[in-house]
């Protein structure tokens, strides 16, 4: 099992000591982009103008709104894998489907080779016994 770690972060100038089985790193990405919300919104002027309550159901609606669109990218990222992952699949198959029609072509064609050969050899002896046939007649 996973240790408890302990680190002391700084969220809108206050100290506070988070406490997870997560890295110390995390805790810290965790910490940070909360303390990059609120500098984010110290820089709008209706923000300052909130009660303490606004302001934190601002930041939640914030945040929630940050994991939303998450998880609505990674849901658009995840289908374009799988169509990602289909069209490779049905390019090795066309690939395959190709390797074995060339496949059988070359088969064809040593067939093909050895059958002109043949012909060839035929040729030559048909050839061969005509011009002697024909030495015989003169």
């Amino acid at each position: 099992m996973n240790k408890m770690n302990n680190i002391e972060v700084i969220i809108n100038n206050k100290r506070y000591t988070l406490r997870g089985y997560e890295s110390e790193e995390y805790l810290q990405k965790v910490a940070s982009y909360i303390n990059n919300k609120h500098q984010e919104f110290k820089k709008q002027d209706f923000y300052k103008l909130l009660d303490s309550e606004m302001k934190g159901i601002l930041m939640e609606i914030n945040i929630a709104d940050d994991y939303f669109k998450i998880r609505n990218q990674i849901k658009e990222i995840e289908i374009e894998n799988e169509s990602k992952g289909n069209e490779i699949f049905e390019i090795k198959h066309e690939l395959i489907s190709t390797q074995t029609k060339l496949e059988a072509a070359a088969k064809e064609i040593e067939a093909l080779k050895k059958e002109l050969y043949e012909a060839q050899k035929t040729n030559i002896r048909l050839e061969t016994e005509l011009m002697d046939k024909n030495k015989e007649n003169k």
